[in-house]
């Protein structure tokens, strides 16, 4: 009996996960992470807590319990990147982040003894790339994703020159004529805005930490890792800042942050980072044979499971010599290898690009030697979510579950958070904001659209 009444502790914290966009689906393996990462107190008390952020006032009313106690519960979580407390004009705030991208990957960000790293990246292997339902929950449901990819800025710098060179630039009206942030270009063709480059993002956050990457650090436990740098993944803003106080992140400056841009850079890791334009809090420095997000990228790259950049290569088959080196080095396996029809040379290959697959990242342009392919603008422009709030109100609309985000525990349910939501709502394109209405069943909402879209 008692076992039954703790799981169900764990069934509820497990629960009040799965109302979040992005979704945790229940499953043993779920439960076995969260004993793992929670005791039974704390998985009943954080299955109370809101999705904004809360002081701890505001926990002792849910919790009602003394406001001593509960800033001690409180702070016991937030020490182990459980909880996230991050300074506000509230003073400390708290927030419970998402499975993913939080508090799973906090959990490995720097090597513990008071938790079974092994035995929890024996988990999280099984939960998140084995079984189905959590990488497709993740990935695949909806339109507006997570995470998206930054352009390798080098890459991009280079394929300008080569542009510059020659007579055959690459088009130019996809991304010259996108609106938007200042864009860094020279006289060129190929326009990249600030919020699409990591070294914007490094070079403007009040905060900066970097942590062991999650995802090698988990297949080092399972015996899959590759030997690709680790400490090498970034948190930004009040995120990094709780986590470099509590050793889950070092702290760096902007230089050293630039360093290990370069560095993953040097080692062709993707930079995969929060879909957003303003304000990010992570970018990973991804491989395509560890990391999940790109694994996800292969498994169901026809479903759009990332964003891409605005830009993808171009192979100019005149220069491609078959080498296979971009072959070799795509995360996403977008790059492939055909016969060139050359009647002369029976054998030739040339390289060949699945654009559907494609990130944009530019990895493969790094390591051509012949200088054979070039970073061009997509034909559609992709389009960013401005902040966290508009992309997690377009992920709670695509999912359906915008009546969790603002009606769960009354998580924002004031007037002013009310106001923000609205306020996105009605940006939309009509067929979202009937979604919303749907799922929000509000009167008071349908008739402000009816009046918005007479």
């Amino acid at each position: 009996m008692a076992h039954a009444t703790a799981r169900g502790a764990y069934r509820q914290l497990a629960d009040r996960l799965n109302r979040f966009p992005q979704g945790a689906p229940p499953s043993e393996l779920l439960y076995r992470i969260l004993e793992l990462l929670f005791s039974e107190r704390e998985a009943g008390l954080v299955a109370q807590l809101p999705i904004r952020p809360f002081t701890a006032k505001e926990a002792a009313r849910i919790w009602r319990i003394r406001l001593a106690d509960a800033r001690s519960a409180l702070d016991a979580l937030a020490s182990r990147a459980i909880l996230l407390d991050v300074e506000s004009p509230r003073g400390t705030v708290y927030v419970l982040p998402p499975p993913m991208a939080g508090f799973f990957e906090f959990s490995m960000m720097r090597v513990r003894d008071d938790i079974d790293q092994k035995l929890l990246s024996e988990l999280f292997y099984q939960y998140i790339t084995v079984e189905d339902d959590f990488i497709t929950s993740l990935f695949t449901t909806g339109s507006t994703q997570l995470g998206r990819v930054f352009v390798n800025e080098p890459a991009l710098a280079a394929s300008q020159d080569r542009a510059t060179k020659t007579s055959a630039a690459p088009p130019t009206g996809a991304a010259s004529s996108a609106r938007g942030p200042r864009s860094r270009n020279g006289d060129g063709g190929l326009h990249v805005l600030d919020y699409e480059r990591a070294s914007q993002v490094i070079e403007t956050s009040e905060h900066m930490g970097v942590g062991v990457c999650y995802c090698r650090h988990k297949m080092q436990h399972v015996g899959r890792a590759c030997d690709a740098p680790r400490e090498i993944c970034m948190t930004f803003g009040g995120t990094a800042d709780s986590l470099i106080r509590h050793g889950y992140a070092r702290r760096v400056d902007a230089v050293e942050g630039m360093d290990l841009l370069q560095e993953a850079h040097a080692n062709n890791l993707v930079q995969f980072g929060e879909n957003v334009q303003r304000g990010v809090a992570f970018i990973c420095n991804c491989c395509g044979c560890c990391c999940e997000a790109m694994i996800a990228a292969r498994r169901f790259g026809l479903q759009d499971p990332v964003y891409t950049t605005r830009f993808m290569p171009r192979v100019v088959d005149e220069l491609c010599n078959g080498c296979a080196k971009c072959v070799n080095v795509c995360p996403v396996e977008a790059m492939t290898l055909v016969s060139a029809n050359d009647p002369h040379k029976p054998r030739r290959r040339k390289a060949s690009l699945d654009a559907d697959r494609c990130l944009g990242c530019g990895v493969c342009t790094r390591v051509c030697p012949t200088e054979g392919l070039w970073l061009e603008p997509r034909a559609e422009r992709i389009v960013t979510p401005v902040d966290s709030l508009h992309r997690t109100v377009l992920m709670a609309i695509e999912r359906g579950r915008l009546q969790d985000c603002i009606f769960d525990n009354r998580a924002l349910f004031s007037h002013r958070a009310l106001a923000a939501v609205l306020g996105v709502i009605l940006r939309l394109p009509p067929t979202k904001q009937v979604l919303a209405s749907e799922q929000m069943r509000s009167r008071y909402l349908v008739r402000i659209l009816e009046h918005v879209n007479p």
